[in-house]
């Protein structure tokens, strides 16, 4: 029999750190093999680049780790359900799966917005699974954004 093991609480701590920075907390994970080869929060504040997002970070440092462009067998762990920006780096580097807690119908990329893995020009669609730690990943959105609209 199978097991699940999630690497969503080291996600949730990664996009926890990214609160405490003032980056929009998401966090995100890549682990091959049972190992975790990559993890990162949100930059774009601190790195004045609107690329850094937690995914996009990840997925480079992982590249690196693993001293190549594709992350084939990969799992890619995620707070908040990727954009379309990140959507297709994780069609790039072939992630074979992807988990994320909450859904994003604004800015997604995946089930909500462009879709981007239902597209004919999409070379590669990871396995998707949603709604992992669903709740502790939306109520640090809903926390974090709650204070910014404080008077």
């Amino acid at each position: 029999m199978n097991s699940f093991n999630s690497y969503m609480d080291i996600a949730l701590d990664e996009a926890k750190e990214a609160a405490k920075r003032g980056e929009v907390p998401v966090g995100a994970v890549i682990v091959t093999g049972g190992q975790v080869i990559a993890q990162a929060g949100n930059r774009t504040r601190e790195l004045h680049d609107p690329t850094a997002h937690a995914e996009m970070l990840a997925i480079r440092a992982a590249c690196v780790s693993m001293g190549q462009e594709r992350l084939s067998g990969c799992d890619l762990y995620v707070t908040l359900e990727p954009c379309p920006m990140c959507a297709a780096a994780i069609s790039n580097a072939r992630i074979a799966r992807l988990y994320y807690g909450a859904s994003d119908p604004k800015s997604g990329g995946v089930e909500n917005g462009a879709k981007v893995f239902t597209h004919a020009q999409c070379h590669h669609v990871p396995e998707v699974y949603d709604g992992i730690d669903e709740a502790a990943s939306s109520e640090l959105l809903s926390v974090f954004f709650s204070g910014l609209r404080k008077p």
